[in-house]
């Protein structure tokens, strides 16, 4: 395809309720959408980075300005998913900025194609299981009744984000209240060191799913040592960047479940061969989330349906966070939600709520 422009769009989409972590609370996404245009067709890509390198050393206004002087530039006249890739690579890092780039491209391709995310990378649902991630409250008993509530709206998962100070007494709080019958897993999102070993080991009384990133994300050989403290399975996050990153954890020894976020690994050509090393290698796969909008969820949704994608993962339902999405919203239905089945992300945005939305734009012909 031909690339005659990319417009970068920036919207501002409240979140229903804080959201607190280890890293920071976030109240709103300052979200950069990334628009390409071909005479066939346009394709949308979703950039995950958070407004502030926090969770990375990634953040939206240095995705928007590498994006603009250096990822937009390099592409070739003609192009498909697979060669922005080959492209991008002379770039060091700014994953989140070419994943971004790249799914909109892949959306485009796939919308002139008249294919399917879904089919594209490989999809054997039509619809996936969905947990939910529960930041950090300020009580025990705020906790229990948002456990509760999601709980109520069908979620077959509870993730609890975790740090020291906040981590044994929650979970056993929530193990108590609902039981053992339910899925539960943590996140602690690198607020952790090795020393703290003994204490993450009191979680293996409360039959997790997993711990995940319990530890610095640059450390693989840490988690290696911690993982051999722990009955509960460890889970990476933050430390997997790339296939390569993969293969070196589980070299190692340092996971038995991997969290495939496509915004972290470069998109969603390499999250699919995350994926498949993994499965090769029988480590669990799931999909992670960054408070994507409706684009971004139809694309996560896709992945989440390929067959390693065996736990259930953070899409969630679109009301989790917003209050309006930017397309038509994603429906929690039985514990899951439908894989979009049209031409390439399956949905569109809705033009009056994203011009709502929409802080800024920038037109930039190729």
């Amino acid at each position: 395809m031909k690339i005659t422009g990319v417009e970068l769009r920036r919207i501002a989409m409240p979140l229903v309720s804080p959201f607190r972590t280890s890293f920071g609370t976030e109240t709103a996404r300052d979200v950069l959408l990334v628009r390409v245009v071909t005479p066939e067709a346009e394709g949308w890509g979703e950039c995950v980075a958070m407004a502030e390198p926090l969770y990375s050393s990634e953040y939206v206004d240095g995705a928007a300005e590498v994006i603009r002087r250096f990822l937009l530039p390099a592409l070739p006249p003609e192009v498909d998913a697979h060669a922005v890739g080959r492209a991008l690579e002379p770039v060091k890092g700014h994953r989140m900025a070419k994943a971004a780039v790249e799914t909109a491209v892949l959306d485009a391709q796939l919308r002139a194609a008249g294919e399917s995310f879904g089919r594209y990378l490989g999809a054997v649902r039509d619809r996936v299981p969905c947990g939910v991630s529960v930041g950090i409250m300020d009580s025990v008993p705020r906790l229990l009744d948002a456990v509760e509530g999601y709980l109520a709206e069908g979620y077959v998962r509870i993730k609890l984000k975790i740090e020291p100070g906040w981590d044994v007494e929650p979970v056993r709080a929530v193990r108590e209240r609902f039981g053992d019958a339910v899925l539960l897993q943590v996140d602690a999102n690198a607020a952790y060191t090795l020393a703290d070993a003994p204490r993450l080991a009191r979680l293996d009384a409360f039959d997790l799913l997993l711990i995940e990133q319990p530890l610095a994300h640059d450390d693989l050989v840490q988690h290696a040592r911690l993982a051999r403290r722990l009955r509960t399975p460890l889970c990476l996050d933050e430390s997997i960047e790339s296939a390569a990153h993969a293969a070196a954890a589980i070299e190692l020894g340092a996971c038995s479940i991997v969290n495939i976020k496509p915004g972290r690994v470069g998109g969603y050509l390499e999250a699919r061969r995350i994926h498949d090393l993994c499965r090769a290698h029988g480590i669990a796969v799931w999909c992670g989330g960054m408070l994507e909008t409706g684009l971004g969820r139809a694309a996560n949704v896709a992945l989440a349906a390929l067959p390693g994608f065996t736990l259930p993962g953070d899409t969630s339902a679109s009301r989790r966070y917003f209050a309006t999405d930017v397309t038509e919203p994603f429906e929690l239905r039985d514990g899951h939600l439908d894989v979009p089945t049209g031409p390439g992300l399956g949905v569109e945005p809705l033009p009056e709520i994203l011009d709502e939305v929409t802080t800024s734009t920038e037109w930039i012909p190729l």
